[in-house]
């Protein structure tokens, strides 16, 4: 049974959050408010004014790790996003991170870069890892410290 199928037959907790999530129900909720749209200035952009493809490039090459997320680890903007930052911060270990709601050239960039078509994304020593869902398979099994300490005690 792959990672995805074994995934999506558990409820997995954000980490942090405490409890796991209770199943989804049938109930009418209120709208959600849509994030307020970046204003148009180049400021605002994470890449300033380099080419996306140059952007993603250099950022995954000169970090150790690099989190694609909606927000920021300390004010995330989406659950997986949360649970991605959550996770990575358990390590104790530094990371990079790229709000991709503050560039739309970025966010679809890197989901072109990587075939991957959600976000959040996480790369590792150069390589792209996955989404929030494998973060939390490699976490359990194990393997994601494995990755991790790997990745610091290669040499720069």
């Amino acid at each position: 049974m792959g990672i995805r199928s074994t995934l999506k037959k558990m409820i997995l907790p954000i980490v942090g959050g405490g409890a796991a999530k209770p199943p989804a129900d049938s109930r009418p909720r209120p709208p959600q408010s849509a994030a307020p749209a970046p204003e148009e200035d180049d400021d605002q952009s994470p890449r300033g004014a380099a080419p996306v493809e140059t952007y993603l490039n250099d950022t995954v090459k000169n970090h150790k790790i690099v989190l694609f997320m909606k927000g920021s680890p300390q004010s995330p903007q989406c659950g997986f996003s949360a649970n991605a930052a959550g996770l990575l911060r358990t390590y104790n270990r530094p990371f990079h991170h790229v709000n991709v709601l503050a560039d739309p050239e970025v966010r679809e960039g890197v989901k072109k870069l990587t075939a991957w078509p959600t976000i959040p994304q996480v790369f590792i020593d150069g390589e792209f890892v996955g989404g929030a869902d494998i973060l939390t398979e490699l976490h359990n099994s194990g393997e994601l410290k494995e990755m991790l300490d790997k990745a610091f005690t290669a040499q720069a």
